[in-house]
């Protein structure tokens, strides 16, 4: 047994050995949610300019007194130097370089910008007071988006600020379904043959939850049990579709038709012949038996075949390494609850933000890995430690869906 955080490193480790990610230039307006692939510079100061914070009067000095009304300071001019006049200023617009702090217009007599050559009084203040002053967000030549990094609006924002148009970010991981066994069949192929088949709900849920991640299905392969098929058309999808990882749902555990298991273990030499493979237990459930291995060069991350199963098994194990999912976090459980022996179990919950601040986290239906319709309201998946004995307010760690 291993524990999900061992096999996770695993998981990584393998597609690291295996795929080069390869990048591409995308306008910034697409690229949220996506990851860049080398360090964003900034080629100005931002501000570019000293600025006013406040719809205000720039004074020339920060002593107050009474002063003479100059010319209004729209945003986008270049001011003319205060010369001991107060001028009225709009936010964003460029500080006179002998300015010394900025009054809000609420607190002039009178509270209203008045016109060239009247007179208003004005309070002391702080020097510096609401001037933005050039560079105080970041510095030309500063990292301001550092490899690695999910784009977010803000990210967005700040690259469009230095007049940044195209960023290089990852291209989506490229990633192949297989998926099945004998009693698998399409939904449309299920209904016609009746109950002795099952619909395949694995293969649209993968689909859904990849595009969920940032990862592109380039096809898929339905499985039967018969090994040499499998293999046959494996490595026919692999040729022409090239894709950077397959992920496999069934088929790895101890039965008698455990078919992946059989293909990816196979001790044949010849050109489809796999390598580094490995099949065993995580301590975990849902999701207990997991596998990988490496066929014709490309990485394969198996993932047991019941629907819950699967679903947990690709959060925990496929989107964080071919994707992207938010972070794990913490809240407190809203109902007493007991682990069982030996295994870290992931139930399905959702997740209460209350008023007060606190987060609590809601069991949502059965443990079992086939009670797939109990997790339709699930908002994230809630980690019991093994054999743990959890009271009302417990800290458990969630993980968004």
């Amino acid at each position: 047994m291993t524990s999900p955080e061992s096999h996770l490193k695993r998981i990584r480790q393998l597609v690291a050995a295996h795929c080069e990610r390869r990048t591409e230039q995308i306008p910034i307006e697409k690229s949220l949610g996506r990851t860049t692939s080398a360090d964003i510079i900034a080629g100005f100061d931002s501000p570019r300019f000293d600025n006013s914070q406040m719809d205000g009067y720039a004074v020339p000095t920060a002593d107050g007194g009474t002063f003479e009304v100059a010319a209004t300071i729209p945003a986008g001019t270049s001011p003319q130097p205060l010369a001991g006049k107060a001028a009225p200023i709009m936010t964003g617009a460029a500080i006179p370089a002998d300015a010394a702090a900025i009054i809000p217009v609420e607190k002039a007599t009178p509270a209203e910008f008045l016109e060239p050559g009247d007179t208003i009084s004005l309070p002391a203040s702080e020097p510096g007071q609401f001037i933005r002053v050039q560079g105080c967000d970041v510095a030309a030549g500063s990292t301001i988006i550092p490899a690695g990094t999910t784009i977010s609006a803000a990210a967005v924002a700040t690259m469009a600020s230095q007049s940044i148009l195209e960023v290089e970010v990852f291209s989506p991981a490229r990633m192949l379904i297989c998926s099945g066994g004998a009693e698998i069949q399409a939904a449309e192929v299920a209904d016609a043959q009746g109950t002795a088949t099952i619909p395949d709900a694995n293969a649209p849920m993968l689909r859904a939850m990849a595009y969920g991640a940032g990862i592109e299905v380039v096809g898929q392969v339905s499985t039967n049990d018969d090994p040499s098929a499998l293999k046959s058309s494996l490595a026919a999808a692999i040729e022409n579709l090239q894709p950077d990882v397959v992920v496999t749902s069934g088929g790895i555990s101890a039965g008698k038709f455990e078919v992946v298991r059989q293909v990816l273990e196979s001790s044949d030499s010849g050109a489809n012949a796999p390598a580094a493979a490995w099949f065993g237990h995580v301590d975990q459930q849902p999701g207990g038996p997991q596998g990988c291995a490496v066929f014709n060069g490309v990485p394969i991350i198996c993932l047991p075949g019941n629907p819950v199963s699967t679903l947990v098994s690709f959060r925990l194990f496929v989107a964080p390494v071919l994707g992207h999912v938010p972070p794990d976090s913490w809240a407190q459980l809203g109902e007493a609850t007991t682990g069982i022996a030996g295994r870290d179990q992931f139930r399905r919950g959702r997740v209460e933000f209350c008023s007060d601040g606190s987060t609590v986290a809601h069991i949502i239906g059965g443990s079992g890995s086939h009670l797939i319709t109990q997790a339709v309201e699930a908002t994230h998946l809630i980690r019991i430690p093994a054999g743990a004995q959890l009271g009302i307010g417990s800290a458990v760690q969630v993980y968004p869906l």
